[in-house]
């Protein structure tokens, strides 16, 4: 969402909708059609696109262009057109980019008009359904994050549930069923026009283009009934409105109490911690609750794993017996895995290949800064020595080789660019010269 600030106006409606929300259950809203084209709502849902970046869609239209014919008097006719109900949403340019394990994940670009136009609808209604999320959500929510879902796995572990399902959908976002997606909306919102946006968004055209250049549009999630945009901004609300009913299911027929067996979800990651022996019967009712859902557990990559004798991954971090660098002492507990390590190592790779030579110094120094930063901020709750320790010792030398080629040094053995020299007179970051638990200060 980036340091935006959200206008009074806009707080003050999110505010009543969410307090609305939260104080009756069973409450559906009539109005909200005419908030999401409300000049405020709009124009901070512009200001949010505009933070975010992001490619431009199939009309390839820009910030800059926008920007150029006048803001305001776009969206004020973005807003006469979402008032007159002759709104049309453009189709969704899809790339694919590549996933760590070689295959390509497919990401759904809107155009920048349809992208504000779902903006300002989430910051309308994401209020409402924020209301109804159960504790067992992590992803996609204000003053939630992965970290607190990953320190709740441990914690449920230290208290004895180990005997973890981890459990992979397949497919998740591509997927969900858009009848059983929109009746879950309907629990709450009457407003037709409101529903009928949101169908249309989910119903949108996609538009490929192959390595010949030609374009080819298809009707594909229309034709299934299923899928949300990967990409979109109402994804992320939509993707939690519907993991609720997996939640909710779960809680009915009260498994928490009968199989010990607690939920741990973000986005579509999941774990369920359970007590001793029950493991197999939560993934029997995983299989069975997500089927009545229409979703499918990933078999392939869904597994149970006993604790300690085993170790598995969650949000990048791997979860098991730890030993105490200090006193050699095993425990429960979680460090970066080494997926998320060697991504990172990937990362300062790309960042000193010989190609950036033309770079200046402090550029890529400031890259480098930027990237390990941000890696230890979010490996901060985990048991990370190790893993500071072999970043240090692969990003100092890659430093090392990138300056000697760009300034044509002469290679000399503890000669030019000692430790000393990239950590004092660069700055580069070193990870294994903090404390655990300790923020970095942004770059």
């Amino acid at each position: 969402m980036g340091n935006l600030s959200t206008p009074i106006t806009v707080q003050k409606l999110q505010t009543a909708l969410h307090a609305k929300a939260k104080s009756q259950a069973g409450y559906r809203f009539y109005a909200l059609y005419d908030k999401i084209y409300r000049s405020d709502i709009l124009f901070h849902a512009w200001n949010q696109c505009r933070a975010n970046k992001g490619a431009p869609g199939v009309d390839g239209q820009d910030f800059e262009e926008v920007e150029k014919y006048g803001v305001l008097r776009w969206l004020g006719e973005l807003a006469l057109a979402l008032k007159t109900e002759k709104y049309q949403p453009e189709p969704i340019r899809r790339v694919f980019i590549p996933k760590a394990n070689g295959k390509l994940r497919p990401l759904g670009i809107s155009t920048l008009r349809d992208r504000v136009c779902m903006t300002a609808a989430m910051l309308v209604l994401e209020p409402i359904f924020e209301a109804d999320l159960p504790d067992e959500q992590y992803a996609y929510r204000a003053g939630r994050n992965a970290q607190q879902a990953v320190r709740q796995v441990e914690e449920t572990l230290f208290h004895g549930r180990r005997e973890v399902v981890d459990a992979d959908l397949a497919d998740y976002f591509g997927s969900i069923p858009h009848a059983e997606l929109m009746l879950s909306l309907a629990r709450r919102i009457v407003d037709s026009r409101v529903l009928h946006l949101t169908k249309m968004w989910l119903e949108c055209v996609t538009e490929e283009t192959d390595h010949r250049g030609r374009k080819t549009r298809t009707t594909e999630a229309k034709d299934k009934g299923r899928g949300i945009p990967q990409g979109s901004p109402i994804s992320p609300l939509l993707a939690n409105v519907y993991m609720r009913r997996f939640v909710l299911a779960w809680k009915k027929f009260g498994l928490e109490q009968t199989l010990g067996a607690k939920l741990v979800t973000y986005a579509d990651d999941l774990v369920i911690l359970c007590g001793k022996g029950k493991a197999e019967q939560a993934l029997l009712k995983l299989r069975e609750i997500m089927g009545k859902l229409k979703l499918k557990v990933n078999e392939e990559k869904t597994r149970i794993c006993k604790v300690p004798e085993e170790t598995f991954d969650f949000l990048g971090y791997t979860f098991g017996r730890l030993y105490s660098p200090k006193t050699g002492k095993a425990r429960i507990g979680m460090r970066p895995s080494k997926k998320s390590i060697k991504r990172m190592v990937e990362k300062v790779h790309a960042l000193t290949e010989r190609q950036t030579n033309w770079q200046e110094t402090t550029e890529v120094v400031g890259k480098l800064n930027r990237s390990l930063r941000g890696w230890a901020n979010y490996f901060k709750v985990g048991s990370d020595s190790d893993a500071y320790r072999a970043l240090d010792s692969y990003t100092a030398p890659r430093l090392r080789r990138w300056l000697r080629r760009k300034y044509n040094a002469r290679y000399r053995k503890g000669g030019s660019y000692p430790l000393s020299h990239l950590y004092g007179y660069f700055g580069l970051v070193r990870l294994s010269a903090r404390g655990r638990e300790q923020t970095w200060a942004k770059a």
